[in-house]
């Protein structure tokens, strides 16, 4: 079950039919098969995770669906990434996070917190966006999502890797807050230049 604020992802990322679309923190796959409609089961999505057991629940979720355009992708070494470079339309990373946007939910997890997990969940969000962004090809889009809420999660990491890397623009960033009355979001959609 989504939330309707991370079902917005999916329309954000901006696809198209015959697209090749890398979803790089795909998970059990929910934003993926959500791009997959998009897309009426054409191009290629190629969905990433770092835990198999993940990939394998996305799997089963695709046969039900009927989604054939979808390949899971087990990103086990740097290479899986490197050999990705420069070959996609879209990305998609909905990096982990803090999660203080969906604490409605998941209330018992405010007492988990502290500075330390974010911080070091800070360092692999900018990690991946870093090192996933290579991935997106002239004129593509990549989008960075959270589940988070605070500024530090999100628009300073955009901020600092668009400084970090002038062949991007940003092209467009969206914040929910839970007062809107879904789960905290945010998501910047960003272009490739150069």
């Amino acid at each position: 079950m989504q939330d309707a604020s991370s079902q917005r992802v999916a329309l954000f990322l901006d696809v198209n039919e015959k697209m090749r679309v890398i979803d790089a923190c795909a998970g059990g796959g929910g934003k993926t098969l959500h791009i997959a409609a998009l897309m009426k089961n054409t191009g290629h999505i190629i969905a990433m995770d770092t835990e198999q057991w993940k990939l394998d629940e996305l799997k089963r979720r695709a046969r039900r669906a009927s989604a054939t355009n979808i390949e899971p992708r087990l990103i086990d070494s740097s290479k899986v990434i490197k050999r990705l470079y420069d070959t996609a339309d879209r990305v998609l990373l909905d990096v982990p996070c803090s999660g203080l946007g969906v604490l409605r939910r998941n209330p018992d997890a405010k007492w988990k917190l502290n500075l330390e997990f974010i911080e070091r969940v800070k360092k692999l969000q900018y990690e991946i966006l870093d090192r996933y962004s290579r991935m997106v090809k002239l004129h593509g889009k990549l989008v960075y999502a959270t589940c988070s809420i605070l500024h530090s999660e999100n628009q300073l990491q955009v901020n600092l890797f668009l400084e970090q890397h002038k062949n991007f623009k940003l092209e467009e960033e969206k914040q929910i807050f839970p007062s809107e009355g879904f789960d905290g979001f945010y998501m910047a959609r960003m272009y490739r230049i150069s």
